[in-house]
């Protein structure tokens, strides 16, 4: 089945053509899916749009569409609307169809998309030498989203974890183990990484302050860009105990990555650098070599460039970031490039797509696209960090959410009077807190700051990852009641959808295949994640307001088909938001 919404828009232009000619067919049909249910399933705003260029009434317009649409037997007769609106309300007889065919489809009715794409999406992205901290989940969390969905729709999608594993800091950590700790350089897993994070402070802080032991660590660079064996050796040791450490966090959260670090692209950087200067691109200043760019200005209004390579003849982020964009265009094959980071770097790839743009390295039909998140916040709206002002780690925050999920399931048991064995306990506290975390990023528009709390995204009230989990529950409790195997109803069963509360529900599942499509497009998660809020909330009004195994047939069927596509609509949502489901809380 296709997204009823590109149906509709299809019918829309075919109208739109038939009743006012070929010059408006590519203006676009403006239907969406309706904001408020009383103004039914789907509206067109096409009447007002069109107005001042044809010289008529918005609803005359609306008029005249409806008089040469074609909408089969799915919806009711067309509402307009006060400024030339129309109203769409898709036909009873046609939800119970539609609900009665999908409970046996486990795409629910979506097919793959029929031109699939290579998608890239570059996420995650640490650093070696450091722990993974609040601002990675961010990162990780959206890019596994959007890789997600991206799979689901039949693309061909590369997840590439482009980690920071190369340049200055590697010189500077190893001039300084070579004197603290020589044992790191040589052994494998000689340190925690919680120790080499300490030690990459105090190099940090030498290095700033010491001009022998900066100009020492500069060296090292230069070996270890030339492949010195003894400066490989232990850099290789360094990424690889940070790689374990990060596994644990990705095994934890189910993420799924592919690392090609900014090592990967070191040897392509000269060419980079040489294409630029042949192309004529670059200028040099103060000794370095800069594309300068258009609509980019420092604080004073003077030109602001890009440096790819600096006047000590190093290389830097851009640099690396032109030639992983060339690789991933050439070699990947990808025809959409994701860069999932925070909003800071936004002028950073602004920067990197002109260059690539003006150097002829990104054909037309080649989309780039930054997806930009704002800051973890505390309560206080401030930066989200310890109490001693350091960045929180990613791991400590994914135990306290845990630990506390542990928590909040031992007083509601006590409370249930229910005895559960501690392998559950443990299970549904892991599902409920990481679930929880992830939904609480994912549920804000991303490119907003959002503010942490434990409590708010724990709870069972509201838009949380535990409210959505419950109204799955409350199916598979269903099940377990009355003694009856959801996935083998029978597949002639009759749904008769004739309450306010089951036909509202029907409307809002089969929005499922519309919601997927536009995140495909726009990259907001979010929209996915208030979609599904919808669905449960319709769920319970549908669950206290119709009984299910009390009910007389045909209804009892009915209703047990319309609980089962609830719960295999959540399922399919929250798995696409890496998020697994529990069949009892």
């Amino acid at each position: 089945m296709n997204s009823t919404l590109d149906s509709l828009r299809t019918q829309f232009s075919t109208a739109l053509v038939a009743a006012f000619g070929d010059d408006f067919a590519h203006t676009d049909p403006l239907v969406f899916i309706a904001s408020d249910p009383q103004f039914g399933d789907y509206q067109c705003n096409l009447g007002l749009s069109l107005a001042k260029k044809l010289k008529q009434k918005p609803q005359d317009i609306a008029q005249t569409l409806i008089n040469h649409l074609d909408l089969g037997e799915a919806y009711e007769t067309p509402e307009i609307a006060k400024q030339g609106f129309i109203n769409l309300r898709l036909k009873p007889s046609y939800l119970e169809q539609q609900v009665a065919q999908l409970q046996s489809d486990p795409r629910l009715g979506m097919a793959s998309i029929a031109e699939p794409q290579t998608v890239i999406v570059d996420f995650s992205s640490p650093n070696i030498a450091k722990e993974m901290h609040v601002g990675h989940l961010r990162s990780t969390i959206i890019g596994d989203s959007i890789a997600r969905i991206l799979e689901f729709r039949g693309h061909k999608v590369v997840r590439l974890n482009h980690v920071g594993d190369w340049g200055t800091q590697f010189g500077m950590l190893i001039t300084y183990l070579q004197e603290a700790y020589p044992e790191a350089l040589i052994t494998a897993n000689a340190l925690e990484l919680g120790d080499l994070v300490a030690f990459y402070k105090q190099a940090k802080k030498r290095f700033d302050e010491d001009e022998v032991f900066k100009e020492t660590s500069r060296q090292a660079v230069v070996k270890l860009q030339s492949k010195d064996e003894q400066s490989y050796k232990a850099w290789k040791l360094l990424c690889e105990q940070s790689r374990q450490e990060f596994q644990v966090i990705y095994d934890w959260l189910d993420i799924q990555l592919t690392e090609r670090g900014e090592s990967f692209y070191n040897d392509l950087l000269p060419d980079v650098v040489k294409d630029l200067e042949e192309l004529g691109l670059l200028e040099e200043n103060e000794g370095a070599s800069c594309v300068f760019l258009d609509g980019f200005t420092n604080q004073d209004g003077d030109p602001l460039p890009l440096i790819v390579k600096k006047s000590d003849g190093g290389y830097n982020y851009a640099t690396t970031d032109l030639a992983a964009l060339q690789y991933r265009i050439k070699q990947d094959g990808g025809d959409r490039l994701i860069y999932v980071t925070d909003v800071g770097q936004a002028n950073h790839f602004a920067q990197v797509f002109q260059v690539a743009q003006r150097a002829g390295w990104l054909p037309d039909d080649v989309e780039v696209i930054h997806v930009p998140f704002g800051l973890v916040q505390n309560k206080d709206g401030k930066k989200y960090k310890t109490r001693e002002g350091e960045t929180v780690r990613l791991r400590d925050l994914l135990d306290e959410a845990i630990r506390r999920a542990h928590q909040d399931l031992d007083k509601r048991l006590i409370a249930e009077e229910r005895t559960e064995t501690e392998e559950f306990k443990q299970n549904v506290a892991q599902v409920i807190g990481l679930s929880s975390v992830k939904y609480a990023d994912l549920s804000q528009n991303r490119t907003s700051n959002y503010r942490f709390s434990y409590d708010k995204m724990l709870s069972l009230k509201g838009n949380t990852a535990p409210y959505l989990l419950y109204a799955y529950v409350r199916v598979q409790g269903i099940s377990r009641q009355g003694g009856i195997d959801l996935e083998h109803l029978p597949q002639e069963a009759t749904v008769k959808l004739t309450e306010t509360a089951e036909l509202t529900l029907a409307r809002f599942l089969l929005k499922m295949n519309d919601m997927i499509a536009q995140v495909e497009q726009d990259l907001l998660p979010n929209r996915l994640c208030s979609y599904l809020f919808e669905v449960s909330q319709k769920f319970n009004q549908f669950y206290d307001q119709c009984p299910v195994l009390k009910a007389e047939e045909p209804h009892k069927t009915s209703r047990l088909v319309l609980a089962n596509l609830t719960a295999k609509t959540l399922k399919l949502g929250l798995s696409l938001l890496g998020i697994s489901v529990l069949e009892r809380m």
